[in-house]
């Protein structure tokens, strides 16, 4: 007789705790689980060489090991950098990789940033020309590693770098350009939280990632403006919903939010389809190079998976930027609508990382089929390298009908 699936979970979310219970797994606070829903300092304290902890056939986490290496905003930056830098060998590649603003790690790029903000000459970089002494140019910065848009805020002279730089100890940064021309609804800011999964990474011919066909608009309170004036209201330029509901006119009916169909909606109906279509094959492209960056850094743990939360902000042309990727994305939930939404990710994700619920199994995915109530879409699967034409039909098919 199989014994039962066992889980073990570090904070008591409930769309991960309904989705172990539905499917009649057994609780342990013991080492005993088979699926373990982790926080990132118990992933970082298992995967320690020196705890000598080992997996076994039929353990799975929720992280890769060194997940950082795309979550953790600097190393994000470092490693698109590079990749941008390997594939402009192909100018075909350029303008598919411009996707993230022009940005510096601080301290690190301390001089470079300052040589950027008062240099007479043009500067090269991301595809961007920039010139410098306008004083409207404002740039954005963000902790290396915090969340919730804790730590974050918005210059446009160098004088305003103090709060940084007096801090003791000095705390790592990203100071990036800021994006002054969002599109904006109702005039308003903001931003998309969609979800990837990984479930491999490595090799280069399994590598395998899907994207969700859910996910949300998150709006600021504050109508938005690029008056100078305005540059420390967070309720005008952070779409966090941790910052958005300490706002009076919050509706926490809503949240906030849009689902991605409304938004969806909204596109087509002021720019036509062709353009909705097109901004939706960026966002895909942005997930599958930023993946593609960190392919050969990340550590391939076969126990490991991974639903990130991207953060995308779109511009008034509907070009899309990468803002972040977020190894923990919230599971808080704030509306009906939100927690079913999570159930429906969180019920999809345990459908593909989990291929044996009822006895131990080593993890092997080939070409893991979905079902048709999966929201999950292939993004990457070089495991089926053979049906890649057959792949990109029925990627294409279900592109055009996402949001619909």
């Amino acid at each position: 007789m199989s014994r039962k699936f066992k889980w073990k979970v570090d904070s008591e979310k409930h769309v991960v705790v309904w989705n172990f219970e539905r499917r009649g797994w057994q609780r342990t606070e013991g080492n005993d689980w088979n699926i373990y829903w982790a926080n990132k300092v118990s992933i970082k304290n298992m995967f320690n060489p020196e705890n000598g902890v080992r997996l076994t056939d039929g353990q799975y986490v929720n992280h890769f090991p060194n997940h950082y290496e795309l979550t953790r905003k600097d190393l994000m930056v470092k490693n698109i950098k590079r990749y941008k830098k390997e594939a402009e060998k192909d100018p075909a590649s350029a303008e598919k990789l411009d996707f993230i603003p022009v940005t510096y790690t601080l301290p690190a790029d301390y001089s470079l940033f300052v040589e950027v903000v008062i240099a007479m000459r043009p500067l090269i970089m991301f595809g961007v020309q920039e010139f410098r002494r306008n004083p409207n140019v404002m740039w954005i910065m963000k902790p290396c590693s915090k969340a919730q848009g804790k730590g974050i805020f918005i210059i446009n002279k160098l004088s305003q770098t103090k709060k940084w730089a007096t801090a003791k100890p000095v705390e790592g940064y990203v100071v990036s350009r800021y994006i002054e021309n969002p599109l904006l609804i109702g005039g308003k800011k903001f931003d998309l939280r969609m979800y990837v999964l990984v479930i491999s990474y490595r090799p280069l011919q399994r590598t395998q990632a899907f994207v969700y066909s859910e996910g949300f608009a998150r709006f600021c309170n504050v109508k938005y403006s690029t008056d100078l004036d305005d540059i420390d209201n967070p309720f005008m330029h952070l779409t966090n919903v941790a910052v958005q509901k300490h706002n009076e006119d919050y509706n926490s009916k809503h949240g906030g939010k849009w689902n991605i169909y409304n938004l969806r909606l909204y596109v087509e109906a002021t720019r036509g389809r062709g353009a909705a279509d097109k901004m939706l094959q960026a966002i895909h492209n942005i997930m599958l190079h930023s993946l593609k960056a960190v392919q050969n850094v990340i550590i391939n743990d076969v126990h490991s998976f991974e639903c990130y939360g991207y953060d995308i902000i779109i511009d008034s042309d509907l070009k899309p930027w990468l803002v972040e990727v977020n190894a923990s994305p919230s599971l808080s939930t704030t509306t009906i609508e939100d927690r079913n939404m999570k159930s429906r990710l969180l019920r999809d994700v345990l459908e593909l990382a989990v291929v044996n619920d009822t006895v131990d199994a080593r993890r092997t995915f080939t070409n893991p089929e979905l079902s048709a109530t999966n929201g999950f879409e292939w993004l990457i699967n070089e495991a089926a390298a053979s049906e890649t034409s057959k792949q990109h039909t029925q990627s294409s098919r279900k592109n055009a009908t996402q949001w619909r």
